[in-house]
């Protein structure tokens, strides 16, 4: 059985839109894209990453995705080249009521229904299948009672705008807090299991 692994980087207001670039996602006029520089969290991302068996996008997230790690070198030095190798190794679901076709090697469309297609995914043997960004798809996951553990990295900022992780309406869920603590950055980094 595989597990379905969110990982994501939130403010403290709970905003996750746009951290890794100022053009990133800039959807409903936000401003603040790129707000997690300056932090270096290279290497726990780097170790957490080993773990992934496949990607679970939503359409938004793959598409940013795709313009980036999809293109850039895998021969790069370090965390890009290292990341690089494993997203285009490894196979990438897409949630998408809109897209048919993908140009990202190993990439497939989820059934129309999201949630029996996961769950689908998540009976078959592997590891960990790993979900960043993709607000949407999170809470259509979170409804379904899908998500076996979240990562969460909370950088001690305050957006006051943006899409948020945990937004109004997101299913009522009960968690246990595994661990959390300050990373040398000066972010916090908790991990929760259903």
């Amino acid at each position: 059985m595989s597990e379905i692994v969110v990982q994501a980087f939130v403010t403290l207001d709970g905003v996750a839109q746009g951290p890794g670039g100022r053009d990133e996602d800039p959807e409903n006029g936000f401003e603040h894209g790129g707000w997690q520089q300056g932090y270096d969290i290279g290497e726990l991302v780097l170790e957490w990453e080993a773990n992934t068996e496949a990607l679970l996008l939503g359409r938004k997230t793959y598409d940013i995705w795709s313009q980036s790690w999809a293109v850039w070198d895998e021969s790069a030095p370090g965390l890009m080249g290292e990341l690089t190798r494993r997203y285009n190794r490894v196979p990438k679901y897409v949630a998408s009521r809109t897209q048919t076709e993908f140009s990202w090697a190993n990439t497939h469309l989820l059934d129309v229904d999201v949630a029996a297609a996961v769950s689908r995914l998540r009976d078959e043997p592997g590891g960990e299948i790993r979900v960043w960004g993709s607000t949407e798809l999170i809470r259509t996951l979170a409804e379904n009672d899908l998500i076996d553990e979240y990562r969460i990295i909370t950088y001690p900022l305050i957006l006051g705008s943006g899409k948020k992780l945990f937004g109004e309406g997101f299913a009522v869920t009960n968690l246990k807090l595994i661990t959390s603590y300050e990373h040398p950055a000066g972010v916090v980094v908790s991990t929760y299991r259903r």
